[in-house]
């Protein structure tokens, strides 16, 4: 089993110096798709809605590879040269300052306009009363991603890290909107 990963790995870092912003895409679907997969599983559904599932890898190769692909690009442009933990610290903060907010607003207006199929006014409506909170929540998990993104992973797997902890992440977010429904389910 070891040879058979040890060559599929050999095979991707091929295609990721060969193809680097394909990789990634393809890579962000992928890992969409599992996370997608796990939480809807993880959240009772009994058979898996295969078109949710690919509109949510739609959504990791068309966007999420491609933008932390150009977003890691940009820091090293923007930060050229220098190193430690200052010009990390810097990095963490505009990438949450920055980036954070408008992926999550992304996520939440395709979720709901595409996934779900709800009209603008619906979407508009519940991104002004749960962004907030999905925001500061983000603000306590992404920054230590941030961080030991910059700090450890060499910039060709800082999309890879970011997607695995994007479908950690999902899954979280996942679990913490079942619970909030289910003492609701309870009372109806």
């Amino acid at each position: 089993m070891s040879e058979v990963v040890k060559d599929a790995w050999r095979k991707y870092l091929i295609q990721l110096q060969a193809h680097p912003l394909r990789t990634k895409a393809i890579t962000a679907g992928v890992l969409v798709g599992c996370s997608d997969a796990i939480s809807q599983k993880m959240s009772g559904i009994g058979k898996l809605q295969l078109r949710r599932l690919l509109l949510m890898m739609l959504y990791g190769s068309a966007y999420l590879g491609p933008f932390g692909h150009f977003l890691h690009k940009l820091m090293d442009i923007l930060f050229r040269g220098k190193k430690g933990n200052r010009t990390i610290a810097m990095k963490v903060l505009l990438e949450q300052l920055t980036t954070s907010p408008w992926n999550n607003l992304m996520f939440m207006m395709y979720h709901g306009l595409v996934i779900e199929g709800r009209p603008w006014a619906s979407v508009k409506g519940k991104v002004r009363t749960v962004y907030p909170s999905i925001q500061l929540t983000a603000w306590k998990f992404w920054p230590i991603v941030g961080w030991l993104n910059y700090q450890y992973v060499p910039v060709q797997f800082r999309v890879l890290f970011a997607g695995f902890a994007g479908a950690c992440w999902a899954i979280f977010m996942n679990l913490k909107a079942r619970s909030a429904a289910v003492p609701q389910l309870k009372k109806a």
